[in-house]
């Protein structure tokens, strides 16, 4: 097997948690340098301020996993696809459509690989549930993703800024599902977007979809859930099926009856995926999931609740 030379741009938490340990797991990569405004280090590797800094350390650098916040995600990409790496991008993939569409057409031209990685999609239930939905109409969709931003996202202040998306970080994850298993296109018809007093992005989010044939089909993403965390998708069909994807698309119900559960192995199969995609030398970038967040933002009814306060205070 081929291993590939790559670059971590971006050494946050995603980062750490996922993307390092995936690297060292697969023989199809080897971690070659670190990029980190900080200047936090990494698997033994060199650690630069800049990707400028990096490619000109390591100009045999081949590919790039790109984990920055996406108010800077385009300009990162662009540059590493102009110095001639193959590029993945961590979800949302950019900050606008606009962005994404610029990223592709600039890949094509340079002749480089671009990945925009949807990780929830990689689940085995979320696959079984696209099989079992092909061909039938849904009658009702409800998505469930709620958790606690003070675990998952401690002191990211990014994500609270406009462009960071806020709960929609998180709720994309559903709709990137939503969008794969989902026989016939959803748009959004509605949406109440809930925005903390100080911030400038939505801490929860009520949508409503409308498809090809009638349906309730609805979501709601909260960041204020603490304890047990909730990431389901309930899905009726006219033809009878009743199924429900739980913890994130690692388990599938049907007919209330276990039919698949597998551990999560989300970013080595994306390292997997993005490997045989640079031996077929093609890209994959799909916009559908960002593109229903950009169109909750388009109909979404602004609705102030409380301001957000990174620590609670203690009882």
């Amino acid at each position: 097997m081929h291993s590939y030379s790559v670059g971590i741009i971006g050494l946050g938490k995603i980062a750490h948690d996922q993307h390092l340990p995936a690297i060292a797991g697969d023989a199809g990569f080897t971690l070659a340098a670190i990029t980190s405004q900080r200047g936090l280090t990494a698997g033994g590797v060199p650690t630069f301020r800049t990707p400028a800094e990096m490619y000109a350390a390591i100009p045999d650098l081949q590919t790039v996993a790109v984990c920055t916040p996406p108010q800077v995600r385009h300009a990162t990409a662009r540059e590493a696809l102009a110095a001639g790496k193959h590029v993945m991008l961590e979800k949302p993939p950019a900050m606008t459509m606009a962005e994404l569409a610029d990223l592709t057409a600039f890949a094509k031209s340079q002749g480089r690989v671009l990945f925009a990685t949807w990780h929830s999609r990689f689940n085995a239930a979320v696959e079984a549930a696209r099989q079992r939905l092909a061909g039938k109409t849904v009658t009702r969709m409800t998505i469930t993703w709620r958790e606690d931003v003070r675990h998952w996202h401690p002191g990211q202040t990014w994500i609270w800024q406009a462009g960071g998306f806020g709960v929609f970080d998180p709720g994309i994850n559903a709709l990137s599902i939503a969008t794969r298993i989902m026989p016939t296109p959803l748009f959004v018809t509605g949406a109440d977007l809930e925005f903390p007093e100080n911030c400038e992005a939505p801490i929860a989010a009520r949508l409503t979809f409308a498809s090809l044939a009638p349906g309730a089909l609805t979501a709601d993403f909260d960041w204020r859930q603490t304890g047990p965390q909730t990431w389901d998708i309930d899905i009726e069909t006219a033809e009878g099926d009743r199924m429900r994807l739980e913890s994130g698309g690692s388990k599938l119900f049907v007919d209330g009856a276990l039919s698949v559960e597998a551990p999560s192995t989300e970013y080595e199969q994306i390292y997997e995926r993005f490997h045989a995609l640079l031996e077929a030398g093609e890209s994959e970038v799909d916009d559908a999931p960002l593109r229903l967040v950009a169109d909750a933002f388009l109909v979404g009814r602004r609705i102030a609740t409380d301001p957000f306060i990174e620590r609670l205070p203690q009882s």
